[in-house]
């Protein structure tokens, strides 16, 4: 029996096909959810993830795409009326977008600060925000915030995107701390270094003697923690970071 059969989930930044969002937008998909997937664009890559998960899905999975561009005020909560009014209720939704800008940090601009800000803490905080009521009114949901390592350590041209994901870190434990006792339990993943299409190998190479792993880990692997934040984690598990980093942070 699917785990998700009649649930519905938002994920966004689920248009590069070999990212974390659709790698989630996959697993999730294969356990029966119906599903809102977000991203800025490409408009063909996200509606091709789209249909591979209707596939997955079954002859009666219900999959949707829209573009939103992230960065405007009020988009999140556009993002969740929409699924809202497309499927009535939302069960999980998966702040997964984000923006990674890397740049030595006398050289970050406002431009630059605005756009993480707005991406990496906002979308999820007003996101998470619209879609409270709902989840309130159905008798609970799961929100899954979708941080990193690098919120936990210091690297070289990272101190926006750090920043934003330390922050978002700490969001998790104080929005499960308000919204646990609705039901609705919220907690965070911590991917450290993944292969996605934007891997750059230079970078790759330098980080692979830090893994204990002895290997990059995978968005599928982030993607499985996903689904079992989102179907078996125990009602106990509350604003939790779960890193999946091959041993990067343990050093």
């Amino acid at each position: 029996m699917q785990k998700l059969a009649n649930k519905i989930a938002i994920i966004t930044g689920a248009s590069n096909p070999k990212g974390i969002g659709s790698a989630i937008a996959r697993r999730l998909a294969a356990e029966g959810a119906a599903l809102l997937l977000v991203a800025e664009g490409p408009e063909d890559q996200l509606k091709a993830v789209a249909v591979e998960c209707r596939t997955l899905g079954g002859s009666a999975s219900r999959v949707e795409a829209a573009l939103y561009d992230l960065e405007k005020p009020d988009a999140a909560e556009a993002m969740v009326e929409a699924a809202l009014k497309l499927f009535g209720r939302i069960d999980v939704l998966v702040n997964n977008a984000a923006v990674r800008a890397r740049k030595r940090f006398e050289d970050f601009t406002r431009s630059d600060f605005r756009q993480a800000v707005a991406v990496n803490l906002e979308t999820p905080f007003f996101a998470s925000q619209a879609a409270i009521p709902a989840m309130r009114r159905q008798g609970g949901g799961r929100i899954i915030h979708i941080a990193s390592q690098m919120g936990l350590v210091a690297a070289d041209e990272r101190a926006l995107y750090g920043m934003t994901k330390a922050a978002l870190i700490y969001l998790t434990r104080a929005m499960a701390y308000e919204l646990a006792a609705d039901g609705i339990l919220v907690n965070a993943i911590s991917p450290g270094p993944i292969d996605t299409a934007t891997t750059n190998p230079e970078t790759a190479r330098k980080l692979l003697g830090y893994l204990r792993s002895g290997r990059r880990g995978t968005p599928e692997e982030i993607a499985d923690v996903a689904l079992f934040l989102a179907t078996a984690a125990p009602e106990f598990l509350i604003g939790q970071n779960i890193v999946v980093d091959g041993g990067y942070t343990t050093h």
